[in-house]
């Protein structure tokens, strides 16, 4: 069991702490990107979160929202509010010839924005069409005092409608009380478990605390953790990619080369990125992608 810590920064009275990537582990199973974004509470001058016109590519962006509401809005059309305990998850598609853009605000009447933002990268081997897909009802239940929601893949006889393209587990835990669980493993996979707040202790004495994760690479058996008193966890699982994952910005490729092709395609009005989002009269604009450095790996 592993431990890491997150590089925590500000962006916009928005605390962000970024548990993935990690210098010494970059993925956990396809999720290659993981922030916990908040809480935070806007003043009431404030406009909240307002995010421009941004580029993704080979990846899907995978939105848990714990309080608050954001708006999205894509390339491909597509205009969504999210709302607590819903997932929108957009898919940008495979290949130098697809890609996706979006923008994110909060409404004017919004004043608080809780989230976890993950990312998937996606198999490169297979043709992946751009696509947005929200989903407002996902499965979730209580057991012995612990209360779960699937975000995506199965668990317990459970199973979240959310499209995959590896095989991936999500999972929101919360227990007002001190508990122990015991996760049952798939072989292959690897683990990671956020901490939200509270605290988990591994079986071998590892303690993760708020804004730290823990991370198993190929356990053989199922594993043990000791929760206290109000802790919030999202577990995340999955069998890892038989590619390099490279992340600059806000693409994913699995080479150095074309994440140079996407920095430029962006820049360049590339009509790979779909059609262009409408921003007038929002006070948003688009986003210029900085230039990738040379010797980019994953």
């Amino acid at each position: 069991m592993r431990k890491f810590p997150a590089k925590t920064k500000d962006v916009g009275g928005i605390p962000v702490a970024r548990l993935l990537p990690q210098a010494q582990k970059r993925t956990v199973g396809a999720w290659c990107f993981l922030d916990h974004a908040g809480p935070a509470v806007f003043p009431e001058n404030s406009k909240g979160m307002q995010v421009g016109a941004h580029p993704h590519t080979n990846l899907q962006t995978f939105t848990w929202m714990l309080e608050g509401e954001v708006w999205h809005q894509d390339s491909l059309g597509f205009r969504q509010l999210i709302r607590p305990k819903q997932v929108n998850l957009m898919t940008a598609g495979t290949g130098d010839s697809y890609g996706i853009a979006h923008t994110e605000q909060t409404p004017d009447h919004v004043k608080t924005l809780h989230a976890v933002q993950l990312w998937i990268a996606l198999p490169m081997d297979k043709d992946i069409k751009p696509n947005f897909e929200h989903y407002p009802e996902l499965p979730s239940w209580s057991d012995q005092g612990i209360d779960y929601v699937l975000t995506t893949g199965s668990f317990q006889g459970y199973t979240a409608p959310t499209t995959q393209y590896s095989p991936l587990l999500g999972i929101d835990i919360q227990s007002k009380h001190a508990t122990t669980l015991s996760i049952p493993v798939q072989s292959g996979w690897e683990y990671g478990v956020q901490v939200i707040k509270g605290s988990v202790t591994a079986a071998d004495g590892t303690v993760a605390t708020a804004d730290e994760i823990l991370i198993l690479e190929n356990p053989l058996e199922a594993f043990t953790l000791s929760l206290s008193s109000d802790t919030h966890l999202m577990l995340l699982g999955g069998e890892p990619l038989p590619h390099p994952t490279i992340i600059w910005w806000n693409f994913v490729a699995d080479s150095a080369e074309a994440i140079h092709q996407a920095v430029k395609d962006w820049n360049n009005a590339s009509p790979r990125f779909g059609q262009e989002i409408d921003i007038s009269g929002t006070g948003l604009s688009r986003l210029v992608a900085p230039e990738a450095p040379e010797g980019l790996h994953g």
